[in-house]
């Protein structure tokens, strides 16, 4: 056999020990493996994180830490102990092994990581999927034909950086006050139930938020058991980073009794209930994880599926994409789904890849994986919604300006007789372009801030 671009080797799981770092030297695994220790040791702020590491960071890297926090994060800091054992995994940390560290990138931002001269793409926006202005009734988006998106809450265990809901999940940061929902929850949901059942055309059903780890148990079951009751719904997808990031909360007995009951309805029924997560680097994929993970499909959900997001600095390698895919299934049973690429938001820019750097991935993993465990890696056009990276109908390389066409309407474009044919605009970093393209952006700038 000739030499391969990429190696394959089963690779077995690593359970990072946590007692490498000092403020867990004396926790117990039958307190690691509880999930409201774990929600209750979670880092906020920059004092936590120093009393988790102490003195193996230097004082810089909480400076920078902070300083993120202060001038640039759009998502505050919740960090669950398990999530912070995965970063620089393989001994005691230090401040190199950290700032390079892929976990630490997206999880944990520091201000040196974010681009200096663009931050944020002259076009980037808060809601820059434009979800909130595709609710059909608050908190429920109807973006594609047959599919909607439930937003039960706008919390999570877990904050990851490049969220692209910024504008609504989480704590306000200096930078960004976020939106809150206006209707009494239970009210919310019974709306977007009412509007499901008025909607036949509706059949996919995505469950999320937020993540659905901070809907109680109880709570989750009433709508889910809701949906499995109107005859045209025949997908359900739920969505929990927290299978990852605290797979501790799935492995409980309230969790197991809930899902089991869920499935077998589903299979009843005739639906397909599957479970959606968020993975980006293959050290995530540990033990624990993937026994929850495993436990989801032995309770008779029918798919554990991966949407990861595209990351400078985490996963922009074939090498990094193709170690965690087969971390993903071969490690966890967890199929390989989506690659995104990272949203235009605000302070971003660091993060996001240009697209003909998708696209060379795209082609990169082909053919190691199988088929139906080749992940696409998609672009999110705002207006349009996935594409695959290769479906652009014009790019201009120079300038980072990419055309998309869609083939289907939402409701912001029913009256609108030339939306099929109008083309929309993604645009790549900045900083990932030629002098001159970046030189026609700052001319541009410089123009648009004149009086």
């Amino acid at each position: 056999m000739p030499h391969q671009p990429y190696s394959y080797t089963r690779r077995e799981l690593i359970e990072p020990d946590w007692k490498r770092l000092p403020a867990w030297r004396d926790v117990t695994p039958e307190q690691w493996r509880d999930a409201r220790w774990q929600r209750a040791h979670c880092v906020k702020n920059t004092r936590q994180l120093h009393s988790v590491y102490g003195a193996s960071l230097p004082e810089s890297f909480y400076r920078d830490i902070e300083r993120d926090q202060a001038e640039r994060a759009t998502m505050s800091l919740l960090l669950p102990p398990y999530v912070l054992n995965t970063m620089a995994p393989a001994a005691e940390p230090d401040a190199d092994a950290m700032y390079a560290d892929p976990v630490r990138r997206h999880m944990l931002p520091a201000f040196s990581d974010r681009d200096p001269e663009w931050p944020s793409h002259p076009h980037a926006s808060r809601d820059s999927l434009h979800e909130a202005e595709m609710w059909a009734v608050e908190g429920l988006t109807h973006r594609y034909p047959t599919k909607v998106l439930a937003e039960l809450l706008s919390t999570c265990p877990q904050y990851c950086g490049h969220c692209t809901r910024m504008d609504l999940v989480g704590n306000s940061t200096p930078q960004v006050r976020k939106l809150k929902f206006t209707v009494r929850r239970p009210d919310r949901l019974n709306a977007m139930l009412g509007y499901i059942r008025e909607t036949p055309a509706v059949r996919d059903v995505v469950v999320s938020g937020g993540d659905i780890a901070n809907v109680p148990w109880p709570r989750l079951e009433e709508f889910i058991m809701a949906l499995l009751d109107i005859d045209h719904v025949r997908d359900i997808r739920l969505a929990s980073k927290a299978l990852v990031d605290l797979p501790q909360h799935w492995l409980t007995p309230g969790a197991r009794s809930c899902v089991e009951r869920l499935a077998k309805t589903a299979r009843d029924r005739g639906v397909a209930l599957a479970l959606h997560t968020h993975v980006n680097a293959a050290q995530q994929v540990t033990p624990l994880a993937a026994q929850a993970a495993r436990t989801m499909l032995d309770l008779g959900i029918r798919d554990v599926r991966n949407q990861g997001v595209l990351l400078r600095g985490v996963n922009d390698s074939a090498q990094q994409l193709l170690d965690l895919c087969f971390a993903l299934l071969d490690g966890a049973g967890v199929l390989p789904y989506y690659f995104y690429l990272c949203d235009m938001i605000p302070n971003a820019e660091h993060w996001r890849l240009a697209l003909h750097e998708a696209q060379d991935l795209q082609q990169a993993i082909m053919g190691y994986l199988p088929g139906f465990a080749t992940p696409r890696i998609v672009c999110d056009v705002p207006f349009v919604g996935k594409r695959w990276v290769h479906q652009t109908e014009e790019y201009d390389r120079e300038r980072g300006i990419s055309s998309w066409t869609k083939n289907y309407l939402t409701a912001l474009e029913q009256d609108d007789p030339f939306a099929l044919a109008r083309r929309h605009h993604y645009y790549d970093p900045v900083q990932t372009l030629g002098e001159e393209g970046q030189s026609w952006w700052r001319r541009k700038e410089a123009a648009a801030a004149r009086p």
